[in-house]
């Protein structure tokens, strides 16, 4: 059977989205200085990132402070590219100051305008992209936004700048590991070893792991609630385990599929475990930093005691997420989202998979000190960030490909998006230090998923043959 492709995705998309597409990426485009010539220089449309006007209109807090997209009169070559912002007219924020803003986001939007530069907002949104295709990105942007492209460009720029700055993913969390924080442990500098040790323990107890999938694919997250102890951790290291949890799913995510499913266990909970302020950020990086990543969460177990929690925590959540929770209290009711056998003994399932953490192995990240070739790779694969850039421009000046719909342009940009997939991977060792997850033969070299190779090595050493893994976005029930 076929995986399904949800709607709102690349491959899915009603004109009406498609335009909306193209509309974002153009506005991105503008925010970073991308030009057809792809010299690195701002356009007339974009000030320099400490223009002294747009740091005014910032401050300001008035409706069209999005004016810097004011552009100049374009040649006829080029007046398709200005289709969604006529020449002369500003795009403008029609927005109340507060409004479907929860988490300040227009205010970071600003000041990342004025405190970094083009070229480093291009980087951060390059970083994110990986495996993804960039279409499938932004997308996620646009339908969290529920397809307003300003609200869109606002939330993706300031995720940027909250990855590029405030938690380092790529520059720190990724590229450093598990590897780096067991190295902190046996240090001498006390704040990085309480750090360091404060990271590891959560991954040592299996407070929360990634294994096996539900019936639409997605990865299982699986939160051991009565693991976890208020204050035992500081809220840093709580932080920087869970964004490192969210980004090593991502890479377990296998087209068409694009979200995951989190199992709260919440079996033997008491007051003891809550902890209100790792449940808070968890919730604003699902809402505002990883949009449209989460598939369905699963609360299962839950006490009495839960009851007056989860009032609290309903009304921190967007109505959106919130419908994405459902309360299980058996195997059974479990198993209308997830195969019996993916469900954990200790859950009344069959799975019989018990995790047990695995040290790092010296040597394992020897790709990470390798910067010649992690440069001379970088290097090769910023010019497929600009053959998409291109083809994209392209796209957006005639959207309609000479009469043909589109469809060379679109193929041609599919064509680039997959050899994008394809060079990360090689990329990968040498900007990602191993998980327990490339460890243990999970995720495998070139992002394929494997849930069971202990099972297979066992059948290797029997002389069996595996049954093939369910395809994913297949119900099991269709596959068995």
């Amino acid at each position: 059977m076929a995986p399904e492709i949800a709607p709102g995705r690349p491959e899915t998309l009603t004109p009406e989205q498609e335009e909306k597409l193209r509309r974002l990426w153009q506005l991105v485009f503008q925010v970073c200085a991308v030009t057809s010539n792809h010299n690195g220089a701002a356009p007339d449309s974009v000030p320099a990132a400490n223009d002294k006007t747009q740091d005014e209109d910032a401050t300001k807090g008035k409706k069209g402070r999005l004016s810097f997209f004011s552009r100049k009169a374009k040649k006829d070559s080029d007046a398709d590219l200005a289709s969604a912002v006529p020449a002369n007219a500003p795009v403008q924020l029609n927005l109340k100051d507060g409004e479907g803003d929860k988490y300040g986001q227009t205010k970071q939007f600003y000041d990342t305008l004025s405190s970094q530069s083009p070229d480093s907002i291009r980087d951060t949104i390059w970083s994110m992209v990986k495996h993804d295709h960039p279409d499938a990105l932004v997308l996620r942007f646009l339908r969290a936004r529920k397809w307003d492209v300003e609200r869109a460009l606002i939330m993706l720029v300031s995720t940027m700048n909250w990855r590029a700055q405030d938690m380092k993913v790529d520059e720190d969390i990724m590229k450093n590991g598990e590897e780096a924080a067991v190295a902190a442990e046996k240090g001498t500098d006390a704040a990085a070893q309480k750090l360091g040790h404060d990271f590891m323990a959560q991954i040592r107890k299996g407070i929360s792991y990634v294994h096996g999938h539900d019936k639409q694919g997605r990865p299982l997250c699986f939160v051991n609630t009565r693991l976890h102890r208020q204050g035992e951790q500081a809220e840093e290291a709580l932080e920087r385990y869970t964004v490192y949890l969210i980004e090593t799913c991502r890479m377990m995510l296998q087209p068409p599929v694009d979200t995951a499913t989190i199992v709260f266990d919440m079996t033997n909970f008491s007051m003891a475990n809550m902890d209100y302020a790792p449940v808070k950020f968890m919730i604003k990086c699902f809402e505002a930093n990883y949009p449209e990543c989460l598939g369905t969460v699963l609360v299962h177990k839950a006490p009495w005691i839960f009851q007056g929690i989860w009032k609290v925590i309903r009304g921190w959540l967007d109505p959106v997420v919130a419908n994405k929770v459902h309360f299980t209290n058996s195997a059974k009711e479990m198993e209308e989202f997830i195969p019996l056998k993916h469900i954990p003994k200790d859950l009344d399932g069959d799975e019989d998979w018990t995790y047990q953490y695995v040290e790092p192995a010296e040597g394992e990240n020897a790709a990470l000190r390798d910067t010649a070739t992690r440069d001379r790779l970088l290097a090769a694969r910023a010019f497929l960030y600009k053959e998409y850039e291109a083809a994209t421009l392209e796209w957006i000046r005639n959207p309609d490909g000479g009469g043909d719909g589109g469809a060379e342009i679109k193929a041609r940009r599919n064509a680039i998006a997959a050899r994008l997939r394809e060079d990360y991977w090689v990329v990968d060792p040498y900007v990602r230090a191993r998980s327990y997850y490339d460890r243990i033969g999970v995720l495998l070299p070139g992002g394929k998923v494997d849930w069971y190779p202990e099972a297979k090595k066992a059948e290797a050493v029997n002389g069996t043959e595996a049954a093939p893994l369910p395809v994913p976005g297949t119900a099991a029930d269709d596959v068995d």
